[in-house]
């Protein structure tokens, strides 16, 4: 029941929102034909992304916990798949599941800096899951005029207001690591966070520009 109310009303503020999304070619192209691919995103910024789930069969871990059960209902319904699990309980198992959904078909998607931060350094499990699919990575930057925050939350959630504009700049494509290459290459996990900072900025400049 609480979970189908959150929906409705994240339907209606999400009918207001003005939304801009730029993806670069490459990634029209892989939509098109269905190519997997790996979206990688901050903390934080999942609320906005929640709208995109469906549009781009979306994948993803969730947690076994209230709150995880909470975002696993959302996402079913925005007509996303997940597969369950925490870094404590079932990770092995979850992570076991999101590559199954993605050699079906769909798309996955990863908070890199989770499951509890800290936020904006990059954890490999998402090298992880492309090494092994040999898919690419594209970065989100996201941006928004006007939103509720809240500043209690370790991973700077906010909630765009009513009528608020938002961008969304998709950059990539970033490679997938070779197979003698370690996912938690420093150097890597240091150029995706830079990647990934520069998505928003961009995404920034866009919504300060109009």
């Amino acid at each position: 029941m609480l979970a189908s109310l959150v929906w409705i009303i994240y339907r209606i503020l999400w009918l207001t929102w003005k939304v801009e999304i730029i993806e670069p070619e490459s990634l029209k192209s892989k939509l098109k034909n269905r190519d997997p691919v790996v979206f990688a995103h901050w903390h934080g910024d999942e609320i906005v992304l929640l709208q995109l789930a469906g549009r781009y069969r979306i994948a993803t871990i969730t947690s076994t916990s209230k709150d995880g059960e909470m975002m696993d209902r959302l996402f079913h319904f925005m007509g996303g798949a997940t597969s369950r699990g925490s870094s404590t309980r079932g990770a092995v198992q979850a992570l076991k599941g999101l590559l199954r959904l993605v050699k079906s078909g769909w798309n996955c998607s990863f908070a890199v800096d989770g499951p509890k931060g800290p936020i904006y350094k990059v954890k490999p499990g998402v090298f992880e899951v492309a090494k092994l699919m040999q898919i690419p990575i594209y970065t989100a930057g996201v941006a928004c005029d006007r939103a509720l925050h809240f500043p209690k939350s370790w991973n700077k959630t906010y909630l765009p207001k009513p009528f608020a504009r938002i961008v969304i700049t998709w950059t990539g494509q970033y490679h997938p690591p070779k197979k003698e290459d370690d996912p938690r290459d420093p150097n890597q996990l240091q150029m995706l966070e830079s990647e990934l900072h520069d998505a928003k900025r961009q995404a920034f400049n866009i919504i300060a520009a109009n």
